[in-house]
């Protein structure tokens, strides 16, 4: 048993906790006033470089949690092994970016002339910087991702003749993948870039990579589902989001400002999760962005992560099939426990890490009381939220009964007219790319090494267990 600890590092929780106020007082830098992202990065950079080298060389050998046969064998849940700066994710409050809760964000955040949501380039900015923006720099970033929106040739000739019958998530990640012929950071490294200026390159890649991704997303779009018509032109005065509406064929503002929220609230989820994972661990063999982010896309297609919201329409779908238009709500926990006893979840409640209300989910329903209080699908999801924690409760095997994200997107979704719901993940993928390249542009700021956990087999675990 004690070469059993030593090998999976079985450490006390009791030296984690002493760590955290440490954790707690790592400055936020305060950006210039400049408007450009990438110098106000370059200030940012050597400060928390000189921050992570004094702390670990101070407590490189602290333990932070400990690891159990039971962890290797169930996906690794709850391991402390990863940094990320980006976001942390807190059981009992939701996720936080660079230390501000999701309604912190929605009220500190610049906005749109008239608009109430966040824009997305506000959220990039705190994320990279770890400094909430102005409204000039928001704009700026607005104005350069428009600038660099274009696609090369041949990634919009592939788009052309993918088939009909290829998966929109599929067509997503070849796209992107293709996109690595523009990149910068790969000419950089041939050419023998010192490695303290691999986080230059990068940038501008995420940059680059983060403007193109409305349009293939939009282009997928039009050719699966409005006979192949063109997604137009990015109009330089318009914000990332407003560009996106437009070019995927809508025009009501509202949608806009629905966008708005979506791609905030999607964009980053600390780093564990199978998207930012996947590509945190690809970047780390220097991979460079538009290779990374593809695989983490791949991850994102799977339907344990990105899939979610679809599922729940689809059971939302077969609830309103099964119980009267007028249900009572003893109607609606009937066939919650008929289903569950059937041996099926109900999809969109429960979190890996959660232990609350989503607080995504909370966004999203105040959006809907706003704007859509009367619609019948969000009022069988909001009677589904009086119902549904109770019952899982009362089964005592839920660790978490509460709704997450996908619970509430797809309604939104429907509502505007975006019925197909194989093409959401697409969405929830060009928000993801924010925080997944934020955090791959600190992981070479800061020089991590390549990715490479220790494994067992079942056999020498046995082994050790005996010892």
């Amino acid at each position: 048993m004690a070469l059993l600890k030593t090998a999976v590092a079985r450490i006390s929780l009791q030296h984690s906790k002493a760590i955290l106020p440490i954790l707690s007082t790592l400055p936020r830098y305060s950006s210039t006033e400049t408007t450009n992202l990438k110098e106000a990065l370059a200030t940012a950079i050597p400060q928390h470089r000189q921050v992570v080298k004094d702390f670990v060389a101070k407590h490189g050998k602290d333990v932070v949690g400990q690891v159990t046969i039971e962890q290797m064998y169930g996906g690794m849940r709850s391991i402390r092994g990863l940094v990320t700066e980006t976001s942390v994710l807190d059981a009992d409050e939701g996720i936080r970016f660079r230390g501000h809760s999701i309604p912190e964000c929605q009220k500190l955040l610049p906005k749109a002339a008239g608009g109430n949501e966040p824009l997305p380039e506000g959220l990039f900015w705190l994320l990279v910087t770890g400094k909430i923006p102005n409204d000039a720099q928001v704009k700026a970033v607005s104005k350069d991702w428009a600038n660099r929106a274009d696609l090369p040739s041949h990634v919009v000739t592939m788009l052309k003749n993918f088939p009909h019958n290829l998966h929109p998530m599929a067509q997503f990640s070849a796209a992107i993948t293709a996109c690595s012929s523009e990149s910068k950071y790969a000419k950089a490294y041939s050419q023998g870039v010192k490695k303290t200026e691999y986080w230059d390159s990068v940038y501008e890649d995420s940059m680059d990579l983060i403007a193109k991704l409305p349009t293939i997303a939009a282009i997928i779009y039009r050719n699966l589902f409005r006979d192949g018509t063109s997604v137009g032109a990015i109009d330089p005065s318009k914000d990332w989001s407003a560009n996106f509406v437009s070019q995927l064929g809508y025009e009501n503002p509202q949608f806009t400002e629905l966008m708005r929220l979506y791609l905030t609230l999607h964009s980053d989820h600390e780093g564990g999760n199978v998207s930012a994972h996947t590509c945190h661990l690809v970047g780390s063999a220097l991979s460079d962005p538009y290779l990374s982010f593809a695989a983490g896309i791949n991850g994102l297609a799977g339907p344990l992560h990105g899939l979610a919201n679809q599922e729940v329409l689809i059971f939302l779908r077969a609830v309103k099939k099964a119980v009267p238009e007028a249900y009572t709500v003893d109607q609606l926990k009937e066939f919650i426990w008929s289903h569950l006893k059937s041996g099926q979840v109900v999809p969109g409640y429960g979190h890996a890490v959660l232990r609350v209300t989503d607080p995504r989910y909370t966004c999203q329903r105040e959006f809907a009381l706003k704007f859509l209080p009367n619609d019948p699908m969000f009022k069988l999801v909001s009677d589904l939220y009086k119902v549904v924690p109770d019952i899982l409760l009362q089964l005592g095997k839920v660790k978490n009964p509460w709704p997450n994200v996908d619970a509430h997107s797809g309604v939104l979704l429907q509502y505007y007219g975006m019925t197909e719901m194989n093409y959401y993940t697409v969405l929830f993928g060009v928000s993801r790319a924010l925080g997944c390249l934020a955090s791959l542009i600190w992981s070479r700021a800061l020089g991590f090494p390549i990715e490479r956990p220790k494994s067992f087999s079942t056999e020498l675990l046995q082994k050790m267990v005996k010892k």
